[in-house]
């Protein structure tokens, strides 16, 4: 009988505990810490309070809607076209293969940050593997990067605005345009507040997606192809690139999904990092989705006439509303990648002191430099867009970090190839990094070297053609 009752207590208080972790969880994505009280301390941005910016306030939609974003951008607008350089059979299965291992880096990050609370960014980790010079190294990598692809959004805004605008004015005045949006917009202060822009900026580039696909769809051809007469889509079902095209069409849809460096400042911010894996399973699904049914079919009404970005596929017309709707999308990407290189500097600054989380003079002034100076020195770098696919090889390294002490104890199947996986991940990523580079490279001279290629600081009309991004 008393071990009957030891029993029922021990079920009640299991119950208890559940259900209390369940309201904690509950409380923690309404807003605020589990006990009700908005002052936390935070291992990465230390006492939290009202008198400053709840920089762990972002829900799981919230996180979802942002990871959907720091991927979704012109990447998926190069798909069409790397599908007929690769060929329709053998893109489909590397987008997939890609896919895959982004999503199992990605959720690396969101375990990796869960077992070290310190992590905000790539540069901590760097700095757990090779100390201070590590954390250099990584963190210039990773700003470059990440201001790097500001820079490339910059150009893209400046496209839609050509396009829209027929060419109204020098292309160089709509790039300044550009980036004084970006600075507006990055200083806001928390990603919360971010997620919210985010939102309309997703549906509005996947309606304008959706224009190009329907319209390439219901036309009798696509735009660039001739105007009368037979021709031929040319569908490639399986390509036969040279080696540097097929690693420059792979590195684009490494870049399609590269979104893991941002994914730490992501995992740092939320109320509940325990709901990331939630996050991100929602935002690979909705994103392979559309790759794969936007891709496929634009290239399948288009074929070899295929524009690189998809939006010029349908026509002038088409192009011009196609770029009006998403041009809050291109805004929102290039606030997004400025604001955590500028947050990145701003927490390596501060973190210690209270001027990180409260309202103060020198919080603001170092806030907006750091903004500052990221929109600036993309502005400088335009057009210089490298790849930063080697992450895939750098998260091999972190499943290593945590799990390499198992070795001698775990002899399952699992282990084991888990153990050949993050070597795989290793390898291709550092293939990619290099190869991809090096034919991405031979791109940009020679768009530069043709005419009507991309300049930066120019007044030429860009909107018929593309930075390599």
């Amino acid at each position: 009988m008393q071990a009957d009752n030891a029993s029922t207590i021990d079920d009640s208080l299991r119950k208890e505990k559940r259900a209390q972790d369940e309201d904690d969880v509950d409380a923690t994505v309404r807003g605020g810490s589990p006990t009700g009280v908005k002052d936390i301390e935070d291992a990465v941005f230390g006492a939290i309070g009202e008198d400053g910016p709840n920089y762990r306030n972002l829900g799981w939609t919230g996180a979802c809607i942002v990871m959907i974003k720091v991927q979704v951008g012109l990447g998926v607008l190069s798909i069409p076209a790397t599908l007929h350089t690769l060929g329709i059979v053998p893109g489909v299965i590397l987008m997939l293969v890609i896919c895959a291992m982004n999503t199992w880096s990605d959720w690396v990050v969101g375990a990796f940050k869960r077992r070290h609370p310190e992590v905000y960014s790539v540069a901590d980790v760097g700095y757990m593997f090779g100390g201070a010079i590590g954390r250099e190294v990584m963190g210039a990598i990773y700003w470059i990067f990440m201001v790097a692809v500001v820079g490339s959004s910059l150009l893209s805004i400046s496209i839609a605005l050509n396009a829209m605008s027929m060419h109204a004015t020098c292309t160089a005045v709509f790039v300044a345009v550009a980036l004084v949006i970006t600075f507006i917009f990055a200083s806001i202060q928390t990603l919360d507040k971010i997620a919210w822009l985010t939102w309309c900026a997703v549906f509005g580039l996947v309606a304008a997606l959706l224009v190009v696909t329907i319209g390439v769809g219901i036309q009798d051809r696509p735009a660039d192809a001739p105007a009368t007469g037979p021709w031929d889509k040319d569908l490639q079902i399986f390509g036969r690139p040279s080696f540097l095209a097929a690693m420059s069409a792979v590195a684009q849809l490494v870049t399609a999904f590269a979104g893991a460096p941002a994914f730490f400042s992501i995992a740092a911010e939320m109320r509940d990092v325990r709901l990331f894996t939630r996050s991100l399973y929602c935002a690979q699904t909705f994103m392979i989705s559309l790759y794969l049914a936007i891709g496929i079919t634009v290239y399948y009404y288009s074929g070899q006439y295929v524009a690189s970005p998809a939006l010029g596929s349908a026509g002038v017309l088409l192009k011009r509303v196609a770029y009006g709707i998403a041009l809050p999308a291109l805004i929102v990407t290039a606030v997004i990648y400025a604001h955590l290189p500028a947050k990145w500097m701003f927490v390596r600054a501060l973190q210690g002191t209270a001027d990180l989380t409260k309202n103060t003079v020198k919080h603001w002034v170092y806030w907006l430099g750091s903004v500052f100076i990221v929109v600036i020195v993309a502005y400088i770098i335009a057009s210089a867009v490298p790849v930063f696919s080697g992450l895939l090889g750098v998260i091999g390294f972190m499943w290593f970090y945590d799990h390499w002490e198992e070795r001698r104890t775990n002899k399952t199947w699992k282990y084991r190839a888990l153990v050949a996986w993050n070597v795989f991940q290793i390898v291709a990523g550092s293939l990619i990094m290099v190869a991809g580079t090096w034919g991405s490279v031979i791109e940009i001279r020679d768009a530069y070297n043709a005419n009507g290629g991309t300049k930066p600081f120019a007044c030429d009309d860009n909107s018929n053609s593309v930075p390599s991004s």
